[in-house]
């Protein structure tokens, strides 16, 4: 039985070729969709945002960061063998570390530091973006809510991740200097274990995917994450400001 199979119906298989269609598949949502293309994070990699800017994207995106151990929680008890929860509990790990002052939650706050962000500022959640707050809210009730398969699937953004990352480091570096370099460490990090990750991930899914309605909703799930992805930075630029007005007469 696959892990990501609640129930042990027969494995029918999916044909080789079906199976490298499905993957390629949710490559191209990846690589298509991703958020690197968001006007904003194009703005922060060509050095045009301001300290306010950067900082507003520090602090509500660590909204974010904190909570992927939590969506990482609900995952891993969806899955069906020991030696899965064991590996997805790795992700829990990475964000959280084993003991205090370890992992990517850690590393996040000192980028915040980096940039002349307290950390109580960025621990208290009241400044938070209602957007950013209905994304995470949305994504971890996906999480919560929908089938294991579904909720590997929605973390296969991890496949653009190594990528954006490298170009991230390269941009802080050249065009934010005022940001302190030790605070760069959770993207360095980052490459290696996204890398992992997506991989380990991947494989589930492909092995999971069994018939063209499971590999439709796999690739509806990595969709929807990366559109939690873009409305999250939809609602950092705003910067709480309301969309601007349609056409006299529309309703909202």
């Amino acid at each position: 039985m696959n892990g990501l199979q609640g129930d042990p119906t027969p494995d029918h298989g999916v044909r080789p070729a079906a199976r490298a269609s499905f993957e390629e598949r949710l490559r191209t949502v990846a690589r298509e969709h991703y958020h690197d293309r968001h006007p904003f994070n194009i703005r922060m990699h060509e050095g045009e945002l301001t300290p306010d800017e950067l900082c507003r994207w520090i602090r509500n995106r660590f909204h974010y960061q904190r909570h992927i151990p939590v969506k990482d929680a609900l995952i891993t008890a969806k899955l069906g063998t020991p030696e899965l929860r064991r590996m997805w509990l790795r992700r829990i790990r990475d964000h959280d570390g084993d003991r205090e002052g370890e992992g990517g939650i850690e590393r996040w706050l000192r980028l915040g530091e980096a940039a002349g962000i307290d950390r109580a500022v960025l621990l208290d959640e009241s400044g938070v973006l209602p957007g950013v707050r209905l994304a995470v809210e949305g994504y971890v009730n996906f999480c919560r809510l929908r089938s294991p398969l579904e909720a590997v699937a929605a973390s296969l953004t991890e496949l653009s991740a190594p990528d954006i990352m490298r170009t991230r480091i390269g941009a802080f570096e050249r065009h934010y200097p005022w940001i302190e370099r030790d605070g760069l460490t959770y993207f360095h990090d980052r490459q290696g274990q996204g890398s992992r990750d997506s991989k380990e991930a991947l494989a589930l899914v492909l092995d999971g995917a069994r018939t063209e309605a499971e590999q439709d909703r796999a690739v509806a799930a990595l969709t929807f994450k990366c559109e939690v992805l873009w409305s999250l930075l939809d609602a950092v630029e705003r910067g709480g400001r309301p969309p601007a007005a349609g056409p006299a007469g529309a309703r909202a």
